[in-house]
């Protein structure tokens, strides 16, 4: 490695204490969607602290800012997340469910940790660019509501990704490895039934239950999903059953409905189908039905360019070494998570080359996969991301890191206990080096951002980003 980029990148070890304060106090104060103003106050402090130029209220969301080093072209981005889950309060670094308050969020995704680091790797590209006096700009976008509120599809309809040559980001996990997978498109839709209340016993004729309307509208569509195409999920929460006295007919209900697919052609057609569906159950109840937008995002265009140039750094940085310590509290930890396919176990299962497979046999008996591994074959998933959205803008690429056991689910309270741990930040801190590194060549090698650019534009067909989320939606807290 360069010996200056090399300097560039151990910065991170200089600062990795006050790291690893901030990536606890994120999880001290966990924040749900469009709400996290605690993450943001403490994000545009430290940037200005390290000389970043601060933009606040991206896109106009109070939680969503920018911080930029230097000038000219590339214009680099690093992508941080911050925003919490609700319901997920959990005591940390221990084995068992125990809430610090119940029904308050917590941080079953690790956001905490992914703002952190891609702030890190911000801090050390900073260093680079002031080092070797050199153009180039490096951009921290501080992105909130990615859990059910597509933040960065809302910034990307105000333009704010626009200017960006390449995008570099992470997700904590349970491996080092370049994601190689696109993600789901989505809609996120709220469906409310309007009826008419009544006594049950009394005068049942006259009264129109929306809760019967939007239970039809749930078993309508559980028919429906025999005859959509297999690529495709329909998830639901009943979010307000309108009152728990059943000698009232209710009069409101609703429930709030994730649409996913491939693409987001396929996802309009699930929706407008599963609209179908809630006016046929408002017909048959004599009830009215609304749907309220709340937000969508598109599927990650993969750029395997980047993905290149974030596999040569993750092979370059020293991966994490863990204490006995670490494994056993690892061990115990996976134990109370059960047995099943793990994200370890469907990236081995995919790797075809005899020698890249020793690479997963040497992990696969550890509770911690350190890694590296190697760079695996383009895939699709089934989660979804509003990294789709950047995605669409500019060249964009991310890493996985291990800051978990391996099986662990995300958004369980074993993520969220494993959060503050040693095994978190040593995660965390290789993540910002691998993300400062890739930024770094980008920066200097101009094939990079060229290469990747002529990728794009290949996969799209020259074709422009669209914004899934119509204009006259605004961000929904709720």
């Amino acid at each position: 490695m360069e010996e200056t980029k090399e300097a560039a990148i151990s910065s991170v070890d200089e600062i990795a204490e006050r790291l690893c304060s901030m990536s606890d106090a994120l999880w001290d104060h966990p924040q749900v969607k469009f709400q996290e103003t605690y993450a943001a106050e403490l994000f545009e402090t430290k940037l200005q602290e390290e000389g970043f130029a601060v933009r606040k209220g991206l896109g106009g969301i109070p939680t969503a800012f920018s911080g930029t080093f230097g000038s000219g072209r590339p214009v680099i981005g690093l992508l941080g997340e911050f925003d919490a889950l609700p319901g997920m309060s959990q005591e940390p670094g221990i084995l068992e469910k125990k809430a610090v308050q119940e029904g308050a969020p917590g941080h079953g995704c690790g956001h905490n940790l992914l703002g952190v680091g891609a702030f890190g790797a911000a801090v050390a590209v900073k260093r680079y660019l002031q080092q070797n006096h050199l153009p180039g700009t490096v951009v921290f976008f501080g992105c909130p509501a990615e859990e059910g509120g597509s933040g960065k599809g809302f910034m990307a309809r105000a333009h704010v990704f626009d200017d960006v040559d390449a995008a570099f980001t992470w997700h904590p996990g349970e491996v080092n490895s370049v994601s190689v997978s696109s993600t789901m498109a989505n809609y996120q839709i709220c469906y409310r039934f309007y009826g008419k209340a009544s006594h049950a016993a009394m005068a049942p004729e006259r009264g129109r239950s929306a809760l019967d309307a939007l239970e039809l509208m749930n078993v309508g569509v559980q028919f429906l999903r025999e005859h959509v195409p297999n690529d495709t999920r329909i998830h639901y929460a009943i979010t307000n059953t309108g009152g728990s006295a059943p000698g009232v007919v209710q009069d409101y209900a609703e429930a709030m409905y994730l649409m996913r697919a491939a693409n987001l052609d396929d996802v309009r057609e699930l929706y407008r189908r599963v609209n179908l569906v809630a006016q046929g159950a408002a017909t048959m109840t004599e009830t009215k039905a609304r749907a309220q937008f709340i937000k969508a995002c598109s599927n990650i265009l993969v750029n395997s360019r980047l993905c290149k140039v974030m596999q040569d750094n993750l092979l370059a940085v020293p991966a994490p070494e863990y204490s006995k310590e670490e494994q056993e509290y690892a061990r115990a930890l996976q134990a109370t998570a059960g047995s099943g396919k793990t994200y370890f176990d469907q990236l081995y299962a995919g790797c075809t080359d005899a020698q890249e497979r020793k690479a997963f046999e040497v992990q696969k008996s550890l509770p911690l996969h350190a890694g590296p591994l190697p760079l695996g074959k383009e895939s699709s998933g089934f989660v979804s991301s509003d990294v789709g959205d950047v995605s669409w803008n500019c060249p964009t690429a991310q890493i996985n890191g291990t800051t978990m056991p391996a099986g662990l689910a995300m958004h369980s309270w074993q993520v969220v206990s494993v959060g503050k741990s040693s095994i978190a930040h040593k995660g965390m801190l290789y993540a910002a080096k691998v993300m400062a590194g890739s930024a770094i060549d980008a920066l200097t090698d101009e094939s990079v951002v060229r290469e990747a650019k002529e990728e794009m534009d290949r996969r799209t067909g020259g074709a422009k980003y669209v914004c899934p989320i119509p204009e006259d939606v605004k961000p929904y807290i709720g």
